[in-house]
């Protein structure tokens, strides 16, 4: 009882059951507890940007002096493509055995135009080249300033291999200072993890109330084939690639992940998760080197629960239309959804990449506003898979860090 009592996953459970009482007791009113989840994301995203950048410039820093680097590179993101595409293959798959936009119309669902603000998104959706572009930040400060964390990420990494070709005396001191850095912005995540529950009591109240279940049932179907898909991926492809590319045990592997992926499902953030799985990491004897480069990484660009979501969005609303897609269009939304779920901040928020989706494969994108409703609800699912894929991606990447 006591272990159960000091246990902090065990009271964001409770809080979250607690949210969802409270939200369907009070209805829109329980709008009144929002600046409670909203103070806890608050105070995530005020360390998240720091955190990234440490951990990346010292991850870096660490591995660009040894033989390592370029094969943890290498391994790293091979990984996360290569998972990334399976996963849009098995939303693919769930999509047409299940056919969950089949039986519905825009009457039954009282669906709304949203045409003009879907054109709107659609004009400010960047560009294959635009993205890559963007990857690079003109103005380190400015990308700091805006916490734009794929371009921090892409700074971190030149500036932690400029550091490794330093001597080894002055790259010494300079790792030993960003470690001390890491170990005070790990300890402030730290206690701002211990208010969580309140956080997440909040965040659960108030979607709970605003929405209701009504609109949940109106798009069961596609819920739970996304659940059914990210199931699949995290308890058949991972565990899969973790028994034969690494040396962490399936078993073992799960039992670490279980508070991770807790958190991961209540706060729906992949950044607010990334100290609790760094932990993990630790505890399955994944060294600090690598959990330190790789997990930072996977939160910004190994989304596979996006790349899922994405996948079955277009599918939905395509079988929603009674539009046959051809070959061309699965084609455009592999890539698109891969692309897309690349650099996908892992804060909860509406998913607006997904009118990219859409629009690659000539899909009406009315319907959105329906998804936007209960994004909440699909972030939950598809975080808890893309820390678990975060993990997973360390622990075969350590396997080839010697």
């Amino acid at each position: 009882m006591k272990r159960i009592i000091n246990n902090l996953g065990f009271w964001i459970l409770v809080a979250m059951v607690a949210g969802i009482v409270v939200g369907i007791a009070m209805g829109e009113g329980a709008a009144v507890f929002a600046p409670l989840g909203t103070l806890f994301i608050q105070l995530i995203k005020m360390l998240v940007v720091p955190l990234v950048a440490v951990s990346i410039i010292s991850g870096a820093a660490t591995l660009g002096g040894s033989r390592s680097a370029g094969k943890i590179g290498v391994v790293s993101i091979g990984y996360i493509l290569l998972t990334t595409v399976i996963s849009i293959v098995i939303a693919i798959v769930a999509g047409l055995v299940f056919q969950p936009g089949s039986g519905l119309s825009a009457e039954s669902v009282g669906l709304i135009n949203a045409a003009a603000t879907a054109s709107e998104q659609t004009a400010s959706t960047p560009g294959f080249w635009d993205t890559v572009i963007g990857m690079i930040p003109a103005n380190p400060i400015k990308a700091f300033a805006e916490g734009n964390i794929l371009q921090i990420i892409v700074f971190g990494l030149f500036l932690g291999f400029g550091i490794a070709a330093l001597s080894d005396d002055k790259r010494g001191k300079v790792n030993a200072g960003l470690n001390y850095i890491l170990e005070a912005l790990i300890w402030c995540i730290g206690k701002v993890m211990l208010v969580a529950p309140i956080g997440v009591f909040g965040l659960m109240a108030e979607a709970t109330g605003t929405f209701g279940f009504d609109i949940l049932l109106k798009v069961a179907n596609l819920l739970w084939v996304d659940l059914l898909a990210v199931l699949v991926m995290g308890l058949a492809v991972y565990p899969l690639t973790i028994m034969l590319l690494s040396r962490v045990g399936v078993v073992e592997f799960f039992k670490a992940m279980v508070r991770p992926q807790i958190i991961a499902f209540s706060t729906a953030s992949s950044m607010a998760t990334l100290p609790v799985t760094m932990s993990a990491c630790d505890s399955l004897g994944i060294s600090k080197q690598t959990s330190g480069f790789v997990i930072p990484l996977g939160a910004t660009i190994n989304m596979t629960g996006n790349a899922i979501y994405y996948t079955l969005v277009a599918i939905f609303f395509a079988q929603f239309y009674g539009i046959e897609l051809t070959m061309a269009q699965y084609v455009a939304i592999t890539v698109t959804a891969s692309l897309g779920s690349i650099g996908q901040a892992g804060v909860p928020g509406p998913t607006l990449m997904v009118v990219a989706v859409l629009v690659s494969a000539g899909i009406p994108i009315e319907g959105l506003p329906l998804l936007y409703a209960l994004d909440r609800v699909f972030d939950m699912i598809r975080t808890v898979l893309n820390i678990t894929g975060d993990a997973a991606c360390a622990a075969v990447t350590d396997r080839f860090a010697e």
